[in-house]
C-alpha cells in the first residue's frame, strides 16, 4: 500500500476513533483526523514488524484496517493521556 492510501485509511479511522472515544480525544475533528493518519501509519508498521508484511496486502484487505484501527486507538489513547496531565483545573 501507498503512502496516500495510508493518509486516506488514516483519515478514515480518525473518524471513526473521534465517533468511538469522543471525549478522549480533545482538540477537535482535525486533531483526530491527525491522530488517525499516525495512528494508521503506525498500526501498518507495528503489522509489518510482526507479520512480515503479510497483514498489509491492499487497502481493503481486512488485516490491514484491523491494524490501522488498533494503531489509531493507541495513539489517541497516549494522546489523551499525556494532553490530559497538561490541563489545570481553573476555580
Amino acid at each position: 500500500m501507498g503512502f496516500i492510501s495510508w493518509i486516506i485509511l488514516g483519515l478514515i479511522v480518525g473518524a471513526i476513533v473521534k465517533a468511538v472515544m469522543p471525549g478522549r480525544v480533545g482538540g477537535g475533528w482535525v486533531t483526530s483526523l491527525i491522530l488517525g493518519v499516525v495512528g494508521a501509519i503506525v498500526g501498518g508498521w507495528i503489522s509489518a514488524l510482526v507479520f512480515g508484511g503479510n497483514a498489509i496486502n491492499g487497502f481493503f484487505h481486512l488485516g490491514t484496517w484491523i491494524f490501522a484501527i488498533i494503531g489509531g486507538f493507541v495513539v489517541a489513547g497516549i494522546y489523551g493521556a499525556i494532553t490530559g496531565r497538561n490541563k489545570s483545573v481553573s476555580r
